[in-house]
């Protein structure tokens, strides 16, 4: 496509706190404040954030049930000039969250996609654990099976880096048993909340 021709509105992906309100940078809070519209994992959610600092900008629901159909209207929006900002409960939004569709998609229309680098829950829990830095794997979360979670495991059994899990709290007795059973007893472990 001519340059003339290439879209110039901008999907941010924006970081919000993952607990205190006040771990958030200058930036998320003006780009959110900037925004035509602010697409939310959950609403309700993002709007104690938006009042806890006078953001007004409006906002509609991105989560993994609509998002097929709601990239299209995102996508509808941005060719229309109007720049978006996709935020997740807490955290950098896609990091097991929704959003990757979208991301792609304006990736291929040539939209502008800007994160606004922020507060990420794998990383906080990393830098806090004890544990190796230097080389590291997110997996995100095991499959809730135990089955498909032991064949992940086993999968990456072998890294030679720090792992890097998300668990619901209702699983993770039954992933810790998991975990210890496949990457071993004597492997070096660190729970964070």
């Amino acid at each position: 496509m001519p340059d003339q021709l290439k879209p110039t509105s901008t999907l941010y992906l924006v970081a919000t706190p993952i607990g205190n309100l006040e771990d958030i940078s200058f930036r998320a809070l003006r780009v959110l404040k900037e925004a035509d519209l602010i697409a939310c994992e959950d609403t309700r959610h993002t709007a104690k954030l938006l009042r806890h600092y006078g953001i007004a900008t409006p906002r509609e629901s991105h989560h993994e049930h609509n998002e097929a159909s709601h990239t299209r209207r995102l996508l509808d929006l941005l060719r229309q000039g109007k720049n978006i900002a996709l935020v997740s409960d807490a955290g950098t939004p896609l990091l097991s969250d929704p959003g990757y569709s979208l991301v792609r998609a304006c990736r291929q229309e040539g939209f502008n996609v800007v994160p606004i680098p922020g507060p990420s829950a794998a990383i906080s829990a990393l830098t806090a654990s004890g544990l190796p830095t230097e080389s590291f794997l997110f997996a995100g979360f095991l499959p809730p099976k135990k089955g498909l979670r032991r064949n992940r495991l086993q999968e990456i059994a072998g890294v030679p880096a720090t792992l890097i899990f998300y668990e619901a709290p209702h699983r993770l007795l039954a992933a810790l048993e998991d975990l210890c059973e496949i990457l071993g007893r004597d492997r070096r472990a660190s729970p964070a909340n």
